[in-house]
């Protein structure tokens, strides 16, 4: 019983191993991804999960295969949870995954599998930031979001990498201003903020919501230069010239 335990395992890897291989022809990889689908396990649905990680020579297959996995998982439902938030512990890119989870999850089902990835993902220097800006990028998309998302969104003002930052005040650009103006407000003023593209972008949102300067009016006059010199202080808020 246990041999045939142990066999099965090593069938369903070989098959997982043939799956994400970017150097086999096709038709061997399309084999292989039917098998894990027609498996269903957790580990099955994994081994679909982990053909998102690789690409393939031919450009148009590897996107075919890699939206058939999406539409697969989808289909699967709330059984693909699981093995989803095993893959985005440690996937490169999350895209794929957050496609998936986005058709299948409820909010709660959603937040419990972002938040782990988010406290992995502190603000701060990483060598690849691409992780944590797929999911700003999700999050900021996410319809259900609302404060929930925008509280999750404020602190990357603040992180190291610049497109980042970006993407986070893209992300709550829309969102309640009670919940995120006087972040945005704050990163604006940072001293050691040397992205003028960053600021500029804050300073659009800030105008757009007519946030009132208040105390910060004069310090804010002084660091419309550069990109953001196309903006004056009318009334105690932002506006575009």
């Amino acid at each position: 019983m246990v041999f045939g335990l142990f066999s099965k395992e090593k069938s369903l890897q070989r098959t997982i191993e043939r799956a994400t291989n970017k150097l086999s022809q096709q038709a061997d990889r399309w084999g292989a991804l039917e098998k894990l689908r027609e498996d269903g396990t957790d580990e099955a649905l994994l081994g679909l999960c982990k053909r998102w990680s690789i690409t393939s020579n031919n450009q148009v297959e590897d996107q075919q295969e890699k939206a058939w996995v999406v539409d697969v998982l989808t289909a699967k439902g709330a059984v693909a949870l699981k093995p989803l938030g095993r893959y985005m512990k440690s996937a490169p890119q999350l895209s794929y995954a957050l496609a998936v989870m986005g058709a299948v999850a409820d909010k709660a089902q959603v937040l419990e599998l972002v938040d782990p990835i988010l406290a992995d993902e502190t603000p701060g220097y990483t060598r690849d930031p691409e992780r944590r800006l797929d999911l700003i990028r999700w999050l900021g998309e996410w319809k259900d979001g609302g404060a929930d998302a925008a509280k999750r969104l404020v602190p990357y003002l603040k992180d190291f990498d610049q497109n980042v930052r970006v993407a986070a005040a893209d992300a709550i650009a829309d969102a309640d201003p009670a919940l995120t103006a006087d972040a945005l407000l704050a990163a604006f003023l940072r001293p050691e903020e040397e992205s003028g593209r960053f600021r500029k972008r804050i300073a659009e949102i800030l105008a757009k919501h007519k946030h009132p300067l208040g105390d910060h009016a004069a310090t804010v006059a002084s660091l419309l230069i550069g990109p953001v010199a196309g903006f004056a202080i009318v009334g105690g808020v932002l506006q575009e010239r």
